[in-house]
């Protein structure tokens, strides 16, 4: 059986730069985002209207293809990932092969909001960011990286980032064994993983 680490917390809280900063310690690991398992778009919406969509909410997550692939995952059998384009606000025809590894690394909003997930998970980390930052680095993201403009971040923000994450994200630090402040620039806390995987996965070659 493999391990399984979920790193939840708000929108760009640092859950990325965590969850990378843990594989570039552990060799013998994998990421998964859950911003690959979105709903592919099967009502032909137009982009305008794609764009208006609520994806902070769970609907707008495919969490039944995504516990399925954590369950092949965690039991060494190959998965095709899909694939999510932010330009297009929509799921790829194309999926990616994933070769499970021991480590199992899942990052995402609302990975600890889902019951099914939290009981397959082995620890439980919340990255807990200053909504100030979370702001200031989303307008720089979405802006800069997904061609967003700076009226419909702030927009998206008002109406559904805000509320999705006081109703379903921030409640989910109940859950978590490890709740980590300053994201991935924690070093202590990466630290400790380190230690935590070492004593409690018995596996060679991990590091």
């Amino acid at each position: 059986m493999n391990y399984l680490i979920t790193i939840t917390g708000g929108s760009a809280s640092g859950k990325t730069t965590v969850a990378q900063k843990i594989k570039s310690e552990v060799k013998n690991s994998i990421v998964l985002r859950l911003d690959d398992y979105y709903k592919k778009n099967v009502e032909n919406l137009s982009y305008d209207q794609l764009s208006k969509k609520n994806y902070d909410h769970p609907f707008a997550f495919d969490f039944d293809l995504l516990i399925e692939n954590l369950i092949d995952l965690i039991n060494d059998k190959p998965i095709e990932k899909p694939i999510y384009d932010f330009s297009i606000h929509d799921r790829l025809d194309l999926t990616e092969k994933i070769i499970p590894k021991k480590i199992i690394i899942l990052e995402g909003i609302l990975v600890l909001d889902n019951a099914k997930i939290r009981e397959l998970s082995n620890i439980k980390l919340f990255v807990d960011t200053d909504p100030d930052t979370r702001v200031i680095r989303r307008i720089q993201r979405d802006t800069i990286e997904r061609g967003r403009s700076l009226q419909s971040v702030v927009l998206a923000y008002e109406s559904n980032v805000k509320p999705m994450h006081a109703q379903f994200i921030e409640p989910t630090k109940k859950f978590a064994d490890l709740i980590i402040p300053n994201g991935g620039k924690n070093k202590i806390v990466i630290e400790f993983l380190k230690n935590h995987l070492k004593t409690m996965t018995n596996i060679e070659n991990l590091f």
